[in-house]
C-alpha cells in the first residue's frame, strides 16, 4: 500500500523591510521619485534614554525636472512628517550639496536619526 502526503501549498516567505529600508523608501517618495540613492550607511545609535540608529543617505538627482525635485527635498527634509512605524524620526537634515547646472545634477547627502518608539 502507497500513501502519498502532499504538503498544502504556503505563501512564499515575504520578508519584513528593516525601519532603514522604510526611510529609504519615504526619502525616494519624498524626493517625488526623482532621486537615485547612491549611498545609505546605518549605524546603531543610544543615548541614556533612546536607542535607534544614525541614517547617513546620499542621493543624485540627474535632469532639469529632477534638480527641481531635489531643490524641494532639501527645503521639505527637516519639517517632513515621516511615518515610519515603531520609529520617529529625531533629527533630519541636508549635511551636503553639489550642484551642477550643466548637465543639470544635483548630489544631496543627508543625516537622519531614528529613535525606536517604546
Amino acid at each position: 500500500m502507497h500513501i502519498e502526503v502532499k504538503a498544502s501549498p504556503q505563501p512564499p516567505h515575504t520578508r519584513r523591510r528593516t525601519p532603514g529600508e522604510k526611510l529609504v523608501e519615504a526619502l525616494l517618495e519624498l524626493a517625488q521619485g526623482q532621486g537615485t540613492i547612491t549611498r545609505h550607511a546605518e549605524k546603531s545609535w543610544a543615548s541614556i534614554t533612546f536607542a535607534g540608529t544614525r541614517h547617513r543617505v546620499d542621493l543624485k538627482f540627474e535632469g532639469v525636472d529632477a534638480v527641481e525635485a531635489g531643490e524641494c527635498f532639501i527645503a521639505f527634509l527637516p519639517e517632513h512628517e515621516f511615518t515610519i512605524p515603531g520609529q520617529i524620526v529625531a533629527d533630519a537634515s541636508v549635511v551636503e550639496v553639489d550642484h551642477r547646472l550643466y548637465p543639470p545634477l544635483m548630489l544631496v547627502s543627508c543625516e537622519l536619526l531614528l529613535l525606536e518608539e517604546g
